[in-house]
């Protein structure tokens, strides 16, 4: 018995007994009233002889502890324990089928060259394979799109001028001596400032960084440059990948100047959907792909978990976070997705899974579901989903109603927390925190600092509720092939814990004149058929084709 709750308290998440920078308080004994206090922070009371049992227990872990706190651990370095989101005995289709892109054949320079600010990356692609603009033309008229709009939406972090031009002039090169590396081939984009680029400053968004470089390249990088893209800017990112507020200042919606871009790949969104770049990198761990798409018309995907390398990326959550495409289109969304998915780099979490994207879908042979009780509820975009609904069955959809698993999904988001919490663990113990922009009671620094006191014990048993949640959906996922649901609520954290693919999409405007979305969810590891339905629903709805007006001109 004693033993048991011996480990029940010294389960308390990296010695919540110390104060974080008071150092004189680690030559305090540990007493009965010091475990009561403790025990009321986690809710368990314990018995006079039970707290006597514990003490010196307890003196040998915090000795343990601060051993740890001394060792430097580097923000790369993950847990030696690895999230799994794939369901007991669950197979996948291991044949890579060719792909096929929908690259228009004629497409013309336009009149006004401003124009071609909001052009797919299909119909760039068109332009450069056929001889019509070069790699370097059109890098410079995207650098000088940044150059002209990055401060009014505050969404550059930094401009990789001579990178990209580098890049085009080898691209220019290789077209003239007949190589063409495909679709990507000089397509210029963005990359969220939380990945390493050699020779550039990694920012992370926060003061506390904003001068940091990373003497390596992310793998996601590499992949776009032997995909031949060009990477033009890092953009802005929430602090520490949370919010849209930044060292530099809050980064805004190109749709409404007044208001944030959401986050945290808010410069990702935010560059895109003002035509500064065709696509570009971001990264969620919950919502930070979802909730900018939404904000900016933009079309989002966050693919399964472990589908592309975090190497070279930051980490918050080394369970949760997830590497994924910003686009115009979910065509331009599959292009990407193809580029970067699979192995590479030290990211060991990365399965080899074929990305099949079948632009033959047949939409009488998937079985689509949509969560029915969540659209019947009052909210915001309500009337904007239902009409979704309503163009999905006259393409000749048949919707199944679903429900989502019933589990305690919302008590499971701390998991995030407590391991975000051990990334910038070194951050809170040197103070450095305070430099943070933002330091409300919902902010980082606060959420670190309380996120000490998260018992392993429960963060353990989270996880265990986490894997009983996967099965469930497994079940719920055999009976579907994707479903439709409104972008917040429920299914946003649930899907983050299971790691399902996700692709958020514009479908509607409010009255304000801003940009609403509609969520789409598939199977592990099925992005293809997830995003050859979404680019069926755009190409019948054409949302996607409506562009900022404030950035239209040159």
């Amino acid at each position: 018995m004693e033993q048991r709750l011996i480990y029940l308290i010294t389960g308390i998440s990296l010695g919540f007994l110390l104060a974080f920078t008071a150092h004189s308080l680690y030559q305090r004994p540990i007493t009965n009233e010091t475990i009561t206090h403790a025990g009321e922070l986690i809710g368990l009371t314990f018995t006079s002889s039970e707290k006597d049992s514990m003490i010196s227990q307890l003196e040998g872990l915090r000795k343990n502890y601060q051993t740890i706190r001394d060792w430097e651990i580097a923000n790369e370095v993950p847990p030696a324990l690895d999230f799994n989101p794939i369901p007991r005995g669950k197979t996948f289709d291991h044949e890579q089928r060719p792909v096929e892109w929908d690259i228009p054949p004629e497409i013309s320079l336009p009149s006004d060259s401003s124009e071609l600010a909001f052009y797919t990356v299909a119909e760039l692609s068109s332009l450069i394979k056929n001889r019509k603009i070069s790699p370097s033309e059109l890098t410079r008229f995207f650098l000088d799109r940044l150059k002209t709009y990055g401060d009014t939406l505050e969404a550059v972090v930094t401009l990789t001028e001579e990178r990209a031009l580098r890049q085009a002039r080898q691209l220019d090169q290789e077209l003239e001596d007949g190589y063409y590396r495909g679709p990507l081939h000089g397509i210029p984009y963005g990359l969220k400032d939380l990945f390493a680029v050699k020779g550039y400053k990694t920012t992370w968004g926060a003061e506390p960084y904003k001068n940091q470089q990373i003497s390596e390249t992310a793998t996601v990088v590499k992949k776009l440059d032997e995909a031949g893209a060009v990477l033009v800017a890092k953009t802005t990112l929430g602090a520490l990948a949370y919010g849209d507020v930044w060292f530099g200042g809050m980064t805004r919606n190109p749709w409404n100047l007044r208001q944030g871009s959401s986050g945290s790949s808010a410069g990702s969104a935010a560059t895109t959907a003002a035509g500064l770049v065709p696509f570009a990198l971001g990264t969620e761990t919950w919502g930070s792909i979802v909730s900018p798409s939404t904000r900016t018309g933009t079309t989002g995907l966050r693919p399964t978990y472990g589908r592309v390398s975090r190497h070279g990326a930051m980490a918050l959550s080394w369970s949760m976070d997830k590497v994924g495409p910003i686009t115009r289109s979910a065509e331009d969304a599959a292009i990407v997705f193809h580029a970067i998915h699979g192995p590479g780099g030290d990211d060991q979490t990365v399965v080899d899974l074929p990305f099949n994207y079948d632009q033959e879908l047949d939409l009488d042979k998937l079985t689509i579901g949509y969560v029915e009780s969540s659209f019947d509820r009052n909210y915001a975009s309500q009337s904007q989903d239902s009409l979704t609904l309503e163009s999905l069955r006259k393409l000749g959809v048949n919707l199944t109603s679903i429900t989502l698993p019933r589990l305690p999904v919302s008590s499971l988001s701390f998991i995030l927390n407590a391991e975000a919490a051990a990334a910038f663990d070194q951050l809170t113990r040197s103070d450095r925190d305070d430099k943070m922009v933002r330091q409300s009671q919902e902010a980082w620094p606060n959420l670190f600092r309380s996120s000490r006191f998260i018992p392993a014990v429960e963060y353990i048993q989270a996880n265990r509720i986490r894997h009983q949640l996967i099965q469930k959906m497994d079940s719920l996922m055999r009976h579907v092939d994707i479903y439709v649901s409104p972008t917040f609520g429920d299914n946003l954290l649930l899907t983050n814990l299971t790691g399902h693919p996700a692709v958020v999409l514009p479908n509607g405007f409010t009255e304000n004149g801003e940009p609403t979305s509609i969520t789409f969810s598939g199977n592990l590891y099925e992005e293809g058929k997830l995003l050859e339905f979404a680019n069926i629903f755009q190409e019948a709805t054409g949302f996607h084709r409506q562009h900022p007006k404030l950035f239209k001109g040159r």
